[in-house]
């Protein structure tokens, strides 16, 4: 089996906001140590923007877990609060279509193979 070549660049391609579609699965990219070789993917849902009354220029997304199990904004409760985030348009340079997560996750393992290869020499 072979995966088909691609070019990286240098520098992740979150979502662009106004690219964001309601029911869409996105991809939660993020690092759990400061040299990115540590990555965990979260799979979340585009619920949409505003939701609430008074909400500005706020964006909601779900789990895909939850969301799959039928949970909903309106049927949440405290307890539920980990399934959602609600972020402004700056705060989802995290968030990437597929391909692009794929790419961050490949660029990831470039990284883990030249630290490797620096601790073997």
């Amino acid at each position: 089996m072979r995966f088909e070549a691609r070019d990286l660049k240098e520098y992740a391609e979150p979502v662009e906001a106004g690219q964001l579609e309601p029911g869409c699965v996105y991809f939660a990219v993020q690092f759990l140590d400061e040299e990115m070789l540590v990555p965990i993917l979260e799979p979340w849902v585009f619920l949409g923007r505003d939701l609430r009354k008074g909400d500005v220029h706020l964006l909601y997304f779900q789990s895909f877990e939850s969301h799959s199990g039928g949970l909903t904004l309106q049927s949440a409760t405290q307890r539920d609060r980990e399934s959602f985030q609600i972020t402004s348009e700056r705060g989802i340079k995290h968030i990437f279509e597929y391909d692009r997560a794929l790419d961050v996750l490949m660029t990831c393992a470039l990284r883990r193979t030249r630290s490797q290869s620096k601790k073997a020499t």
